[in-house]
């Protein structure tokens, strides 16, 4: 969106106003009393000829929250910060009562739904008017209401009344709306609220059988079958996504944690203490509920005497958890009985001090869906553990020794089970720590958030991720067909603008910091001024990065001494003039090393070759870690001064442009993580390019490159696929088929662990091997969202059979996947199984009852499998929620020939 001017876009119900001056918003100045008071409802809902109680009143706790909000804004923006720790301490106290307030509209959305009267939805909707068009709010206003219309979305998309569809859509689109107003004050927000600061089994061999199953699983799909008829298993229990359960086998390498379960002792607890005090190492403690108190009728608690131990604990830094309340299998507990023994327990270590780690690992490590609900609705998380010393039955503390090393050098990292209730832990736990540390492993501590190393705090540098934390990106795209004395290019132009599209788009570069310079614009003078005016004198600062796309001739010069020197032809060069028309290397270099933007990286799509002396970054994953302060010169060029472009790749596109913007589609993710580095980017471009032409591109740093690595954050796909979904040409996927065979499988996998290094050219004419950077541990969440995406791409290709594995991966990890639950569906659509599609869109429509896009996509599987009543149900549906949307016009032609 282009801020030259104010401009209001309707987003939902919500009208943004977006300025140049994002803090300047257009609106009429606030009302006084509202602010004041927080109570006052504003000018168009007093005007009403009815007036509404229910909505006068959720109006008034609305416009409470917002004089919270405003207040702390006021408190926290302040340049001077002469008051800043009285303003933190009353801010956060202002922020506590708008959770408490945010809680208690959140019972009267409750209450209002849980009615059934007719005219809740009409209450909702004059609440919603207020939110959307009160004339007395600024845009920013409206984002105190953001969480609240979170809780509502949630409520209402409960009930499948097409009221209440309708209702869900709106706030659907409404914090779509939100999300835009917290972009454009993104820079604002950030500076004000940033403050607030194994066990074993021999198997039983049925060889007959199993050659039976086996030879039907070469016949037929256990996944598919289920699938078909609409049902995909999630997996069990993630073993992966750190938001719902800790597991010992997520912990860096030579790293453990030391936990101990079933205390306080009177006596053991303590020694264990002294233990780990000696060794200056962390531990975790898990307590049984009775040993603490109990809790009264009315939910009082009264501590025993064995509390004073968990309190002393708890003063020592040590994590305290939540072990149950009695040590009874939780898997076999259901409803109060189970929320007893995990709630009176943390209201008992709660009492104790509040201080107590929000971590329960459940008894036995017997846990079922229900448990993890329970937890999550608390706060808590669960922590379980790979490494069992068996304390607990073991009377020997030698074996308990040789056991947990055992376990520990097989595994190389882990959450070790003891139980400072006996002795032998005692006394097996100083020979266990003498050995673990002479053979350097590392003990990690609960830091609140998660378990870490106590001491890497301190070098929180050299343990940072691969990151695309950047302040500003920017980008200089160039693209000349247009030569006034070269010969004439056919897609370099069509090549810039399809990039320039990209960043703005799916990479979300903000447009006034993509310079496009196209054909009779990119003359020598502008080139060089796009650097020096537009991104020098501090423009682009330290925690920036720069793109610098150019796609023209480049030419190669031998200087006196010998040595090759590579050009970049503007458009107004002369051939016989390039020591002064065009640009040398040379000064892309100077230019690279002046800017002081963290990350460059330069896509030269021109062949030449004399780059100078360059200098190729370190690969190890310890340098990957440094990237959030190591700075990136990176270049990737489209091949050798011998060569030319090949300049006939697909929808228009130079093959080596086509190729960068299927990496960039997320193709260029090899190792699965979501990020694509500057190195990654090569090793798919370069060997890709080079298997479909006769050019070989080249990659490497240049001088003044630290061994840091351009990133880019592959774009989460959210399109619900339709009818309109385009798909590429058959051009486009016999090329893409092409790359995809000459690819090595490990590299073409995402999600591998280790990809194998990928040999390209480098700068100097050589050859380097690409370490690819080690992936980033993701969240069930995330990759369900990789999944889809990869399903896209192969969709977009008319790879429906890997399409729909993609799709159903992702609802394996995530199965209230609304957004793949329709693409599966379609995928059958598309060929044709009816049944199964229908299938699918129900099951989107049961996920997400407001997403109108799968009522169309419904209503065409029933059409097509010859239902016409539930066809006519799907697309008038379809027709209530988006009377004018774009395939309206479709929808009503078909409900004429039903």
């Amino acid at each position: 969106m282009k801020n030259l001017s104010p401009l209001a876009t309707r987003c939902g119900g919500l009208l943004l106003t977006v300025s140049l001056a994002l803090c300047a918003c257009h609106r009429t100045p606030p009302v006084e009393a509202a602010a004041a008071t927080g109570a006052a409802t504003s000018n168009a809902a007093a005007a009403s000829p009815a007036v509404d109680p229910q909505a006068t009143a959720l109006i008034g706790m609305l416009r409470e929250q917002l004089a919270r909000q405003r207040k702390i804004i006021v408190l926290l923006d302040d340049p001077a910060q002469s008051t800043e720790q009285a303003a933190n301490s009353v801010g956060q106290q202002l922020f506590h009562e708008g959770l408490e307030q945010r809680e208690a509209v959140s019972k009267r959305f409750d209450a209002l739904l849980s009615s059934a009267g007719p005219g809740r939805f009409d209450t909702l909707s004059t609440v919603l008017d207020e939110v959307e068009s009160a004339p007395d709010l600024f845009d920013a206003d409206r984002l105190a209401f953001r969480e609240t219309l979170r809780d509502l979305h949630e409520r209402v998309g409960q009930d499948s009344a097409l009221p209440a569809v309708k209702l869900h859509k709106r706030i659907g689109e409404d914090l779509e709306a939100l999300d835009e107003i917290e972009r454009n004050y993104n820079d604002e927000l950030t500076r004000i609220f940033s403050r607030f600061d194994r066990t074993r089994a021999i198997p039983l061999k049925r060889e007959k059988w199993a050659d039976y199953v086996a030879h039907l699983r070469t016949i037929y799909d256990r996944d598919r079958i289920l699938r078909d008829y609409g049902v995909i298993q999630p997996y069990p229990m993630s073993m992966k996504d750190s938001d719902r359960e800790i597991f010992g086998t997520d912990l860096p390498a030579k790293t453990v944690v030391l936990t101990f379960d079933d205390g306080p002792h009177r006596e053991y607890t303590d020694e264990i203490v002294a233990i780990l005090q000696r060794y200056d190492v962390p531990g975790a403690f898990f307590e049984v509920g009775r040993n603490l108190g109990k809790l009264d009728a009315d939910g009082k608690t009264e501590l025993a005497p064995l509390s004073k131990v968990s309190r002393n604990l708890m003063e020592a830094g040590y994590a305290v958890g939540n072990h149950s309340l009695t040590h009874v299998q939780l898997s076999k507990q259901t409803g109060d009985a189970l929320k007893h023994q995990v709630l009176d327990t943390d209201a008992l270590l709660r009492a104790v001090d509040d201080k107590r780690a929000p971590l329960f690992r459940f008894p036995y490590g017997a846990r079922n869906a229900e448990g993890l609900q329970v937890l999550g609705a608390a706060g808590l998380k669960s922590i379980m553990w790979n490494i069992d010393s068996l304390d607990w039955a073991d009377p020997v503390p030698e074996s308990i020794v040789q056991r947990v090393l055992d376990q520990v050098n097989h595994q190389q990292r882990g959450i070790i089970l003891f139980h400072d209730i006996h002795d032998r832990a005692v006394k097996a736990l100083p020979q266990i720590l003498d050995r673990l540390i002479a053979d350097g492993y590392q003990f990690a501590g609960w830091n609140g958030r998660e378990f870490t190393v106590p001491r890497a705090r301190n070098r929180a540098a050299s343990t940072a991720t691969v990151t695309t934390g950047y302040e500003k990106s920017w980008a200089i795209v160039i693209g000349i067909d247009d030569y006034a004395h070269w010969p004439r290019l056919e897609y370099a132009a069509n090549d810039a603008q399809a990039v320039a599209e990209t960043l703005t788009g799916a990479f979300k570069f903000p447009s006034s910091q993509v310079i496009v310079l196209k054909n009779g614009q990119a003359t020598r003078n502008n080139i060089l001024a796009a650097f020096h005016d537009r991104l020098a004198d501090g423009r682009a600062q330290k925690n920036d990065r720069v793109f610098v796309f150019f796609a023209g001739h480049g030419a190669t010069r031998k200087l006196a001494s010998g040595r090759d020197l590579g050009y970049i032809i503007p458009a107004d060069a002369q051939p016989d003039e390039l020591a002064t028309d065009a640009i040398p290397m040379t000064e892309i270099q100077n230019i690279a090393e002046s800017l002081e933007a963290k990350h460059v990286l330069f896509v030269m799509d021109a062949c030449y070759s004399g780059l100078g002396l360059t200098r190729g970054g370190p690969s190890s994953s310890a340098y990957l870690r440094e990237n959030a302060r190591r700075i990136a010169r990176q270049m990737l060029t489209a091949g050798g001064a011998d060569q030319q472009v090949a300049d006939s790749g697909p929808s228009g596109h130079s093959v080596f442009t086509w190729v960068l913007l299927q990496a960039l589609s997320g193709k260029g993710d090899l190792n699965g993580d979501g990020l694509i580095t500057g190195t990654e980017l090569a090793a798919y471009v370069a060997p890709a390019v080079s298997a479909v032409s006769a050019q070989t591109p080249a990659f490497g740093s240049l001088p003044g490159s630290q061994g840091g690595e351009f990133v880019f954050q592959v774009p989460e796909g959210e399109e619900f696929l339709t009818a309109d979904t385009t798909q590429l040409s058959a051009e486009a996927i016999a090329l893409n088929d092409r790359v995809d065979a000459s690819r090595p499988a490990a590299a073409t996998e995402p999600g591998q662990p280790s990809p194998a290094p990928v040999k390209v050219n480098d700068l100097q004419g050589g050859t380097a091997s690409l370490v690819l950077p080690t992936a980033v541990k993701q969240s069930d969440r995330q990759l369900a969202q990789r999944a889809n995406d990869r399903g896209l791409q192969l969709y977009r290709e008319k790879r429906y059979d890997e399409a729909a594995a993609q799709f159903t991966e992702a609802l394996k990890l995530r199965p209230d996947f609304a957004l793949a639950a329709n693409n599966l569906g379609f995928v059958y659509y598309r060929q044709g199984q009816y049944a199964q599609a229908a299938r699918w869109l129900e099951n989107t429509l049961k996920i997400d009852p407001s997403r109108a896009v799968a009522y169309l996509n419904l209503g065409d599987a029933y059409a097509k499998a010859g239902d016409p009543v539930r066809a006519r149900k799907a697309y008038t549906t379809y027709l209530a929620l988006q009377p004018d949307g774009d395939a309206s016009a479709h929808v009503r032609s078909q409900l004429e020939q039903l």
